[in-house]
């Protein structure tokens, strides 16, 4: 299958990593994979544990030998994605000093995470509105965790002091967040888009020198 950032290859290389440091077998394996193929397809609420046994040939008792619910599997996989895009995103940056071109780095990695067809990650995380409100709070700590790679970025830019860095950094998210409603393929690059982002993005300090500095925001 396509090697897709937060897609299924990428999935099954941090699941294989996990096999062979004898943190799962290679059984478990199979079953969060094949769990995670049918939660991006079908969504939490669609899916249901007899489906995931259905996919692996496991049945009642045999299927919660390896999963203690529902619930606890699409944690465990959401957490497992946001993973995998967030080390992607940092192994992108590495080696990079300059504050922009990380942040550039952050981004066009974000969007080719998000944008491919093939990606487990973004479906799982819009999916979120559907999952049990018991375990949202789980699954939003997993997401500042990841979002904290942008907080830790934004500090570094040469910005003029009269942006909020705050305002600047929930801007940037939330545009990245929603590229997916007008992307097509076909037209601009995932790559492409995430270098134009930057540039709308890039106000340096010597741009606007001596506008008087807006409080942050928290």
């Amino acid at each position: 299958m396509k090697d897709a950032g937060g897609g299924v290859s990428t999935l099954r290389d941090s699941l294989a990593a996990a096999m062979v440091g004898g943190e799962l077998s290679e059984r478990h394996c199979e079953i969060l994979e094949a769990a995670a193929g049918l939660f991006a397809e079908r969504g939490y609420a669609a899916t249901s544990v007899r489906d995931i046994g259905e996919k692996v040939g496991l049945l009642g008792g045999s299927l919660y030998h390896y999963i203690k619910s529902k619930e606890a599997l699409f944690v465990r996989i959401h957490d497992m994605a946001l993973q995998v895009a967030g080390d992607r995103i940092a192994t992108a940056m590495a080696g990079k000093t300059d504050p922009w071109e990380r942040l550039e780095a952050a981004c066009v990695t974000m969007l080719e995470i998000q944008l491919d067809p093939h990606s487990l990650t973004m479906p799982l995380m819009n999916d979120f509105a559907s999952a049990p409100p018991e375990i949202r709070e789980r699954l939003v700590a997993k997401r500042d965790a990841f979002e904290a790679i942008f907080r830790e970025l934004i500090p570094g830019l040469p910005l003029d002091p009269a942006l909020d860095r705050g305002v600047y950094r929930l801007l940037l998210l939330t545009l990245l967040n929603n590229v997916s409603s007008w992307y097509r393929q076909g037209g601009m690059s995932p790559e492409d888009i995430g270098r134009q982002i930057v540039r709308i993005f890039r106000h340096d300090v010597k741009e606007n020198e001596g506008v008087e500095r807006v409080s942050p925001a928290r």
